[in-house]
Formats: C-alpha cells, sequence, structure tokens
C-alpha cells in the first residue's frame, strides 16, 4: 500500500528549531520520515538526526525515505516516555533540537487492519507499538461503565459520554472498528449526528489515547527531551487536540517560570489555509516552541 506523507507545519518547524549545519537533531515521533527529511537536507552533510518511534512499521517505510542520508540518520525503535534511556543506548549525548510529533500517523490511519480509524474497517487494535498488550478491543469491551463513561469525557472531551458508555456496555463484545461506530453514531442524539465531525471521531480519540498512554507518556518525554537540550537548543512540539496542546503550554510556561526556558511561541502557530486545503489532517495542528536556556 503506498500513502501520501505530507509533513504539517514544515516550513514553521525548520524556523522554530533554528536548524542550520551540522546540528544533532532528535525526531521524537519519525512516523513517516517526512520532518526528518526535511530536518537532515537542513543540517547538511555534518549534522545528524536520530529518529525516534514506537511503531516498528513505520520505522521501516522511513528507513527506505531516509536511506540517501546514509549514516546521519539513525534511527531507534521505543517511545518518547523512555527517550533518555534509548539516547543512553545508542550513545548519543546532548542535542541541539528536538522536535515531537504528536498523534496518529497517516499509515496507521489508512491501514485498516491497524484498527485507528471508524472509515476502514478494521480489528479494534489502536496500538501504536504492537509489541505491547492493551488493544482498543480490551479497553471498550472490558473498562467498567464508570471508567468508560469517564475515559470518554475525558480524553475525547465528549458531550455524550454516558449515553456512549451505556451503549458500548450494553452491545459488547465488540471485535471491528464498524461495530463500535455504529454504537456510538446510535447514541448520539439524531440532530447531531449529521454535524462537521463524525459522532465516532472523539471517542475514537479517547480509546486511542488510553491504549498508548499518550498523555501520560508527553510529560516525561518534555522532561527528558529538555534536559537533553544544549544552550541555546530549541524543542517544537506539534499537537492535534487541546489536550496535548493544553499539556504542551502548561509545561513550557513551568519551564519558563524555572528559568530553564525561554518560550519562543506565545501563540501557537497554525497551518494556512493553502495547507489546509492541501492536506486536510493538517486542521487542528498547532506548533510550539520554546529555547533552552
Amino acid at each position: 500500500m503506498t500513502f501520501v506523507h505530507r509533513p504539517v507545519l514544515v516550513d514553521a518547524v525548520r524556523e522554530g528549531l533554528a536548524l542550520r549545519p551540522g546540528l544533532w537533531v532528535l525526531d521524537a515521533t519519525l512516523g513517516l520520515g517526512g520532518h526528518a527529511e526535511a530536518i537532515l537536507g537542513a543540517i547538511g552533510p555534518f549534522g545528524h538526526l536520530v529518529g525516534l518511534d514506537r511503531d516498528r512499521e513505520a520505522l521501516e517505510l522511513a528507513r527506505g525515505r531516509l536511506e540517501r542520508f546514509g549514516e546521519q540518520g539513525m534511527l531507534l525503535h521505543g517511545n518518547f516516555g523512555e527517550l533518555a534511556q534509548l539516547l543512553d543506548k545508542a550513545e548519543v549525548g546532548m542535542l541541539d533540537a528536538v522536535l515531537f510529533d504528536l498523534g496518529v500517523s497517516s499509515m496507521q490511519l489508512e491501514k485498516g487492519e491497524r484498527g485507528f480509524s471508524f472509515a476502514r474497517e478494521g480489528p479494534l487494535d489502536m496500538r501504536m507499538d504492537q509489541e505491547e498488550w492493551t488493544t482498543a478491543a480490551d479497553v471498550v469491551n472490558k473498562t467498567p461503565l464508570p471508567a468508560l463513561t469517564e475515559l470518554i469525557r475525558s480524553f475525547g472531551q465528549e458531550r455524550w459520554a454516558g449515553r456512549i458508555a451505556r451503549s458500548i456496555v450494553r452491545d459488547r463484545l465488540f471485535s471491528s472498528t464498524a461495530q463500535l461506530a455504529e454504537t456510538i453514531r446510535r447514541a448520539v442524539p439524531g440532530k447531531f449526528r449529521h454535524g462537521r465531525i463524525d459522532p465516532a471521531t472523539r471517542t475514537f480519540q479517547a480509546i486511542r489515547i488510553v491504549v498508548n498512554q499518550e498523555l501520560d507518556l508527553l510529560p516525561a518525554g518534555l522532561h527528558q527531551a529538555i534536559d537533553r537540550l544544549r544552550p541555546g537548543g530549541r524543542i517544537a512540539v506539534l499537537a492535534y487536540h487541546s489536550l496535548e496542546d493544553r499539556s504542551v503550554k502548561e509545561w513550557f510556561r513551568e519551564g519558563a517560570r524555572a528559568g530553564r526556558l525561554q518560550v519562543i511561541t506565545r501563540k501557537p502557530i497554525r497551518p494556512s489555509e493553502e495547507e489546509v486545503a492541501a492536506n486536510p489532517r493538517s486542521r487542528s495542528a498547532c506548533l510550539r516552541v520554546a529555547e533552552r536556556l
């Protein structure tokens, strides 16, 4: 299967990270390598990039994309919650720039068998790292009603969380994305089923966040990345929903109050209308940048 991968806000990322020849850069969420390719082009033949991803399939696709850069690119399997340990094991020292591009990749969404998208029939999986045990099926089929309601409300910011959770509990056991999406849609009152986004969107987001511990790992990843930056080094974070963006904003503010960071972007950088038209998945992107003091 061929994937069209367009990195989001690529020019703003290059500028925000203040890239120049010879830097050591970490892409903590390598994905299919779109940002990494742009970074390697900017840091020249004497620069180095470390690419980290928890998805082995994505790593292999990125490896092919970045092959022409040879030993300039070092690709590692693992999640950014263990960033320091992985870099130590690879004997990588201090860094000049770090990028986090949060959320799910185009490959993960487009492959139905990965189970991320309600738009494609597939098993209820949603694991970014398929060596982990917990799947989306485990979450929807085993979580007690009160906890299921809360996770849909908190991580999906879903106003109909209670109705959706009760419908899921009533209809389980689930095995496919299509089954779950249909139950969610039926749970939402009729006049709210035909809005701008599919009624299943927020619940699928919530389940994915829980399966992959996304909001639990983010603070640990940011902390370790900032510790690894040289003075004057930059960290840039692309977030795609308000829970992630709020966490990044608060982390940067705390770093500034502690005298460790200077916040470069007082307000997040958003994609232009032209970029959103060319790449609709970029529409919710927010880029924030800070510099190590």
